[in-house]
């Protein structure tokens, strides 16, 4: 009786912890899955701003703050996220390489996997994760201005 006992809660524990959980697609912790209002309203609260210049009301979000050199631009349809893009304003060239590569280090450690790597050249590289339900891409390109931006989609749902 003891030998079933233990064997029925090794088999519970084992088949709990077997059971991948799936986390929705997110960026920086906020759920693609959740409204556009509701992302507005937690990257207001996280410091950043709307730049309503920038921003088209009907498709379109670009959020920027002060504290970072970052601005976010959310496009959305209806009233679902499709595709946010960080961009990166930085004074060099140096800056910007070494940035690439915390972020890409960064997203490899969270993530758990390796990019795909189509181009890495000194002032061009791109970083490619796919994770089970999106795209991460970490794109630098040091023609004449420094740029860095990382995008962030979701797989499109199968019908």
């Amino acid at each position: 009786m003891k030998n079933l006992t233990l064997f029925f809660l090794a088999f519970v524990a084992f088949v709990a912890c077997s059971k991948e959980q799936k986390t929705p697609f997110n960026y920086r912790g906020l759920a693609f899955t959740m409204p556009v209002a509701q992302f507005v309203d937690s990257m207001t609260a996280r410091g950043f701003a709307i730049d309503s210049a920038a921003s088209d009301s009907g498709r379109t979000v670009v959020f920027a703050t002060s504290q970072e050199p970052i601005r976010v631009l959310a496009a959305f349809t209806g009233d679902k996220l499709q595709v946010i893009q960080e961009s990166y304003l930085a004074s060099s060239n140096d800056s910007t390489r070494m940035l690439w590569q915390q972020i890409r280090d960064g997203l490899e450690k969270e993530l758990g996997a390796w990019p795909d790597c189509p181009i890495l050249k000194d002032d061009h590289k791109i970083a490619n994760f796919d994770t089970s339900d999106g795209f991460i891409s970490v794109i630098l390109e040091n023609t004449y201005t420094p740029t860095l931006t990382v995008r962030y989609e979701p797989k499109k749902e199968k019908k």
